[in-house]
């Protein structure tokens, strides 16, 4: 795992020196004060449908069924349905909640009673309307595979608290995903930042327990002639992966004894609960992946089943963590890769009726705690849900926001490779200030 060289400071505002057999995830202080040292990132994939659950649109129930005018769809490209497809409203009831008067659908029970912990934002967008490019771009900041992803900077820039159990920890309680393993990669950076999934079944870790016949003592013994012979490796080489190495085996052996007991049946709620644990730990970033959202059939029954899975966990994780003192400094985000169109998605040959398609123009994610403004809604869409109006967040923005809250000013936060200086942002980002707390 990466060296003392690339976990200094100098480091992460860009700089290089030379690796040393240290503890390459050793805390470091942000570039200046920022509120949030952890972060919980639910990541609905698939994308959930904003018009069903947050953005409501009383013109889509009064032109149900009608053609789209031209002049909205101009120009835009979708995945499955012709552009000109019938507008299509919510079947849910909408009402206002909390003393921000946030507007939530019915199928949002349990978030509605914590929605004065949470800055809404609807007015997302984002330039990829299929799911891999749309996922690895939210996940990563490119389109492209190889870059970092948003945990594995953070990783880099601010080092774990945990001593036992991985800075960086994936959890999956649905299907696979679309963006695969690059979701959670290190890219360019040393292996050392990269996500560490845990498994639903048996050992969190593959090869976690030791094989028959083996004890603890003989296993120490040789743990410990390995990495006497990959220091002076290292030594001769100065290699980075080879300190990424010599931490994996180290770290694999303090999560023989901390990793098991955390586990429990997988589901959502406990992967909710197992972030909140981890975090407890001093895990620096813990991913949850969901991907159940990806409706182009019957949205109003696949709504409705994801959120019976993930509304009264998600807000539960909220409440337990305000409770327990942590969310003041732990941010939580909650979101997909896309939004769900204004119009309806019916094909027969696909055996498809009452779905929405993907919609990258506009969509809806919450964050709460850590450097957040509480109890406020940024954004609007037109009449129909299709566009943005004011208030326009672009994917660069709000990683740049995130990093913000971390302490760190995203154009500074890079890594050189290949001749040039990389950061999560590319080229691009503003901090998105109105959610600042």
């Amino acid at each position: 795992m990466a060296l003392a060289s690339l976990l200094g400071a100098d480091q992460a505002l860009g700089g290089a020196a030379r690796p040393a057999a240290v503890n390459p995830l050793a805390p470091r202080r942000p570039q200046f004060g920022g509120k949030a040292r952890r972060i919980i990132y639910l990541f609905m994939g698939g994308a959930p449908s904003q018009l069903d659950l947050f953005d409501y649109k009383p013109s889509l129930k009064k032109y149900n069924g009608q053609p789209v005018p031209k002049e909205v769809v101009m120009g835009q490209k979708y995945a499955f349905i012709r552009p000109d497809a019938a507008l299509f409203a919510s079947e849910f009831k909408f009402a206002r909640h909390g003393q921000c008067g946030a507007e939530l659908s019915e199928a949002l029970p349990h978030l509605a009673q914590v929605v004065d912990d949470l800055a809404v934002i609807k007015s997302m967008t984002t330039d990829a309307f299929n799911h891999a490019p749309g996922q690895v771009l939210m996940q990563t900041g490119s389109t492209q595979f190889g870059r970092p992803c948003l945990g594995a900077w953070t990783l880099y820039g601010l080092g774990s608290e945990s001593e036992n159990l991985p800075g960086f920890v994936v959890l999956n309680s649905a299907g696979g995903l679309s963006g695969g393993a690059a979701l959670y990669g290190g890219g360019f950076l040393p292996t050392i930042y990269q996500g560490v999934p845990f498994r639903k079944t048996g050992d969190p870790v593959l090869f976690l327990s030791n094989p028959a016949g083996i004890t603890d003592r003989m296993q120490r013994r040789t743990l410990d002639l390995i990495k006497d012979l990959n220091e002076q490796h290292l030594d001769r080489m100065g290699d980075p992966e080879i300190a990424t190495r010599i931490n994996s085996f180290e770290m694999a052996y303090r999560m023989q004894a901390s990793a098991p007991e955390l586990m429990d049946k997988p589901s959502f709620a406990m992967n909710c609960l197992l972030a909140r644990r981890l975090i407890e730990r001093g895990v620096r970033f813990v991913q949850l992946f969901h991907e159940g959202w990806d409706h182009h059939s019957e949205v109003a029954n696949g709504v409705r089943d994801q959120t019976q899975k993930t509304d009264q966990a998600s807000a539960a994780l909220l409440q337990d963590l305000k409770q327990r003192g942590l969310l003041e400094d732990t941010l939580v985000i909650w979101g997909g890769e896309f939004g769900r169109t204004p119009m309806v998605e019916a094909n027969s040959d696909f055996g498809r009726k009452l779905g929405r398609d993907h919609h990258p123009q506009a969509f809806t994610m919450w964050l709460a705690g850590g450097g957040i403004k509480p109890g406020i809604t940024l954004g609007q869409t037109d009449e129909f849900g299709f566009h943005v109006t004011n208030d326009k967040v672009h994917v660069h923005d709000l990683h740049a926001t995130i990093l913000h809250c971390l302490g760190f000013n995203h154009e500074k936060l890079t890594y050189r490779f290949q001749g040039r200086d990389y950061r999560l942002t590319d080229v691009h980002g503003e901090v998105v200030e109105k959610i600042l707390a």
